[in-house]
C-alpha cells in the first residue's frame, strides 16, 4: 500500500480535529477516506462497506458490546449522583473544619479526589460548595477553578473502573487483538499508570502550590487582586453556576454518595476475588461483567435512597437514570468510530509504513515524545482528550511494538498528550465546566492555568525522552521532584500580614 495513501485517514482525522473541533465528524470522515482507499476509489459502495464491514462488525463484537453495555450503566449511575444533590451534601460535611486559606484550598482539592466518579460532574459539585468559603477567605475564583479542573479529568483518567478507564481499555483491547499481544487490556492499563506523567503531575502540583504558598504567573496577580478585595477583573464575565435538576435537592443526604459507592466497590471486589483479584490475572470479560453488576446494584441502592428521602418520585428518578444512560450515546459513537478507524488503519498497514519511514531516520527513544507532541496539539485544538486517544492509540501501540519500545510508555504518552492538550484548551468541556462551577471567567481561568500546564507538559516531555532508555516506573517520582523544583523556581510567595 502506497505510504501517502496509508497515512491519509489518520492525517485527515487529525487535521479535521483542528479545523472543525468536532471529534465525531473528524473520525467519521477519516473512516470514509480509509474505506475509499481500500475500495480503490469505488465511492458507490463506500458507505455500505463502512457500515456493513466496520460499524456493524465493531458494534457486534463481543468485547465491544460488553464495553457499550457497561458505559450505559456507568452513565445512569453517575447522573443519579450528580443530580441528587448528594455530592454537595457530602462535601458540605467537611466545611465546618475549614478555617484558613490553606485548609480551604486543600478542602477543594480533597473534594475533587473524592468525587472521582465524574470528571464533568465534579466541577459542578465541588465548585458551588467552596465558592463562598473562597470568597470569605479572599482566595481567587481562578484558583478554585484551577483546583477543581486539576482534580477532574486528571483524576478520572487514572481510575480503571469508571468511564475513562473503561473507554481507554476498550481502545487498548482493539490493538491487543489486532497485534495478537500476550497481555490483557486490564494489565496493560495498570502497567501504564506510572507513565501517565501529565495527569499525575496535574494532580500532585496542586498540594505543592497550596502548601508552598507560591503562585505562578497570572495566578499570582489574581490572588493579589482578590486579597485587595476585588473578586473579578473589570473585564471579566463570570460563568454562571449550574443548578441541580432534582425536584427537591434540599432533602439530599451524604449517604446518597458514600453508600452507593461503598456498595459498588464491595460488590466489585466480592465478584473479582474468585477470579484471582488482586494477585492473579483477571479475564477481561469477567472484569466487565463484575463491574457492570456492581454499577447496576449501586444504582438500585441510589434509586431506593432518593425515593426513601423523598428527593423525587420513583418514576422521575428512574427517568433520570435512563437519561443518564442516553448521555453516553456520544461516547459510544466515538468508540465505534475509533474501533472502525483502528481496523481500517490496521488493514492499510499505516503504523507499519510510518515505522518503516522512521526506522533508521529517527532514534526509537524519541517516538513517545513525538506521540506526546502530535497528540497534545490535536487535543488542544479539538478540546477533546477522548478523540485524541481514539486517533493516536491505533498508531502509538503498533509503533511501540515495531520499535520494541515498552508499550506502557507509548500508552502513557497518548494519555499524557490527551490530558495536556485538553487541560490547556479554552474549548475543553472540563475547562468550561470548571469555570462554571467556580463562578470564574472562562478566559481568566484558562489564562491562569496555562503556565502551570506548560510547566508540567515540559516535564512530561523530558520524562518521556528518558523513559525508553531507563524503563523504570520510578521515573514518575523524578518528574514529581522536578515539578517541585520548578514550583520553587518559578513560583513567588504573596506576603499576607495575617492568616485569615
Amino acid at each position: 500500500m502506497d505510504f501517502i495513501l496509508s497515512v491519509l485517514p489518520p492525517v485527515i482525522a487529525i487535521a479535521l480535529a483542528f479545523i472543525t473541533r468536532n471529534v465525531i465528524i473528524s473520525l467519521f470522515i477519516g473512516c470514509l477516506a480509509g474505506v475509499l482507499i481500500i475500495l480503490n476509489g469505488n465511492a458507490l459502495i463506500m458507505i455500505q462497506t463502512l457500515i456493513g464491514d466496520y460499524f456493524f462488525v465493531q458494534l457486534t463484537e463481543g468485547y465491544n458490546a460488553g464495553i457499550i453495555v457497561l458505559l450505559l450503566f456507568i452513565g445512569g449511575f453517575v447522573t443519579l449522583i450528580e443530580q441528587s444533590g448528594g455530592g454537595q451534601a457530602f462535601a458540605g460535611m467537611f466545611i465546618k473544619y475549614i478555617k484558613t486559606r490553606v485548609s480551604a484550598q486543600l478542602g477543594a482539592f480533597i473534594g475533587g479526589l473524592i468525587i472521582f466518579f465524574s470528571d464533568l460532574g465534579s466541577p459542578l459539585i465541588n465548585g458551588p460548595v467552596f465558592e463562598s468559603i473562597f470568597d470569605k477567605l479572599k482566595i481567587s475564583r481562578e484558583k478554585l477553578a484551577w483546583i477543581i479542573d486539576s482534580t477532574a479529568s486528571p483524576v478520572a483518567v487514572m481510575i480503571p473502573f469508571i468511564g475513562w478507564g473503561v473507554y481507554i481499555m476498550g481502545l487498548l483491547n482493539s490493538q491487543i487483538e489486532q497485534l495478537s499481544l500476550n497481555i490483557t487490556d486490564w494489565d496493560l492499563f495498570m502497567q501504564s499508570l506510572p507513565y501517565f506523567i501529565y495527569p499525575i503531575l496535574a494532580v500532585t502540583v496542586v498540594p505543592v502550590i497550596i502548601l508552598s504558598k507560591r503562585e505562578i504567573g497570572p495566578m499570582r496577580k489574581a490572588e493579589i487582586r482578590t486579597l485587595q478585595g476585588k473578586k473579578y477583573w473589570d473585564q471579566s464575565k463570570p460563568m454562571r453556576n449550574s443548578t441541580l435538576l432534582g425536584s427537591d435537592s434540599k432533602k439530599a443526604k451524604p449517604i446518597m454518595v458514600w453508600l452507593p459507592l461503598f456498595v459498588m466497590l464491595a460488590v466489585l471486589v466480592t465478584l473479582l476475588i474468585p477470579l484471582g483479584f488482586p494477585f492473579g490475572q483477571i479475564d477481561g470479560n469477567g472484569f466487565r461483567v463484575a463491574l457492570t453488576t456492581s454499577y447496576f446494584l449501586a444504582a438500585m441502592v441510589m434509586i431506593a435512597l432518593l425515593v426513601y428521602y423523598k428527593v423525587d418520585t420513583a418514576n422521575n428518578v428512574f427517568t433520570i437514570y435512563l437519561n443518564g444512560m442516553s448521555k453516553m450515546t456520544q461516547i459510544i459513537i466515538v468508540l465505534i468510530l475509533a474501533w472502525s478507524l483502528g481496523a481500517i488503519i490496521d488493514e492499510l498497514e499505516t503504523a507499519s509504513n510510518i515505522a518503516q519511514l522512521l526506522d533508521g531516520n529517527v532514534p526509537a527513544f524519541i517516538i513517545p515524545a513525538l506521540i506526546l507532541i502530535v497528540g497534545a496539539f490535536m487535543s488542544f485544538a479539538s478540546g477533546s482528550s477522548w478523540g485524541t486517544f481514539a486517533v493516536m492509540m491505533p498508531l502509538a501501540i503498533p509503533l511501540g511494538e515495531y520499535f520494541n519500545l515498552p508499550l506502557m510508555i507509548c500508552v502513557g504518552a497518548v494519555i499524557s498528550a490527551g490530558l495536556f492538550g485538553d487541560h490547556s484548551s479554552p474549548i475543553s468541556d472540563t475547562t468550561i465546566l470548571s469555570s462554571t462551577g467556580a463562578g470564574s471567567d472562562l478566559t481568566d481561568h484558562n489564562k491562569t492555568q496555562i503556565p502551570i500546564s506548560l510547566m508540567n507538559g515540559g516535564i512530561t516531555l523530558i520524562t518521556l525522552l528518558i523513559a525508553p532508555i531507563l524503563t523504570v516506573p520510578w521515573l514518575v517520582f523524578l518528574s514529581i521532584a522536578l515539578m517541585i523544583v520548578c514550583v520553587f523556581i518559578f513560583g513567588r510567595k504573596i506576603i499576607i500580614k495575617q492568616e485569615v
